[in-house]
């Protein structure tokens, strides 16, 4: 038999929901996604492929606590900009359906969730890792950089480039020249995914008087901005195989076409600045960019991979040592 819940039931439960979707929002899931996938290439390649599952998974969801506790503070702090934007103005904070005590409690509750388990569980130095993105992106960017500084991304995404540090700390207990590469590559890779995006909805920043670079600077020099840092990147990308040998003959190969393309739709968008529908090709590329990046990073790790990428290059090995050397 059918059996009927109260109304009143029914109410509690669905509004029971949507509150912790409010929540849910306020962590910004979409570019927790992004850090997630360069943390768990980070401990793949770290790792040579031999990952401790409970690790991962932990070092995963922690990671997923503390930038959500990162994005949660963001959005309190910034809660007067966003009820003013368009695109921002229905989250949680400024429509009203979340206070602002209740966001700062779920923030700290969040990072002493992400401490204490990778403190506990895997390492002090991942835990204090993660606790230094928190602070990077909330005191170098939200709070001082964002509304004072037109290269706030530049300095500013030292807080994404993190992650790769928290994987790499997670599965080796130390970081290397190879953690620092990939903190690189996130680096300079962050700019010419975000001015893209700031290209797009440059009048929205303009409403709130954020000076990011289109708005101060003008579509034409932050082009030429995204221009010079997609040429940095490939050969950033590269030093993950030589000089550092963390990735091989396979990843190069992704790295480098990867990189090439980038540079191309730099150009278009050098061509036509004011095209929005350019700039968020872009964007779009450089998502799928960092997500082949890391997959070509992964693949490479994988023993039979390296297996035939050596038995591929032992020609050319053979070759040039016949060359005679000069001197």
């Amino acid at each position: 038999m059918l059996k009927i819940m109260p109304a009143e039931t029914v109410l509690y439960r669905a509004s029971f929901a949507l509150r912790l979707l409010d929540y849910y929002q306020l962590m910004k899931p979409r570019l927790i996604l992004l850090f997630l996938i360069t943390t768990a290439t980070s401990m793949w390649v770290a790792s040579h492929g031999q990952v401790d599952l409970w690790k991962f998974f932990v070092t995963l969801f922690s990671g997923a606590c503390a930038a959500g506790s990162a994005n949660t503070i963001n959005c309190l702090y910034d809660r007067d900009i966003d009820a003013i934007m368009e695109r921002t103005s229905t989250r949680p904070l400024p429509a009203g359906r979340v206070q602002p005590w209740q966001a700062a409690v779920f923030a700290i509750a969040l990072a002493a969730t992400a401490f204490i388990l990778l403190a506990h569980f895997v390492n002090v130095l991942s835990a204090w890792l993660s606790m230094s993105g928190i602070a990077v992106y909330i005191g170098v960017y939200t709070h001082w950089l964002k509304r004072s500084s037109s290269q706030n991304i530049v300095i500013g995404g030292a807080a994404g480039a993190i992650p790769p540090l928290v994987g790499w700390a997670a599965a080796t207990g130390d970081l290397n020249l190879s953690a620092w590469v990939l903190f690189a590559i996130i680096f300079v890779w962050t700019p010419p995914h975000f001015w893209p995006l700031a290209m797009m909805i440059e009048e929205d920043y303009a409403k709130v008087n954020i000076p990011m670079l289109p708005v101060v600077e003008g579509a034409r020099s932050t082009a030429w901005q995204i221009f010079y840092y997609t040429l940095l990147l490939l050969p950033v990308s590269l030093l993950l195989v030589y000089p550092c040998g963390a990735s091989g003959a396979f990843y190069g190969a992704i790295a480098l076409i990867l990189g090439v393309l980038f540079i191309k739709k730099a150009v278009l968008l050098l061509q036509t600045p004011e095209d929005k529908s350019v700039a968020r090709s872009v964007f779009k590329f450089s998502i799928l960019y960092m997500m082949v990046l890391c997959l070509g990073m992964t693949i490479d790790s994988l023993p039979f991979v390296q297996n035939a990428m050596s038995t591929l290059t032992q020609p050319i090995q053979a070759i040039t040592q016949l060359i005679p050397i000069y001197g």
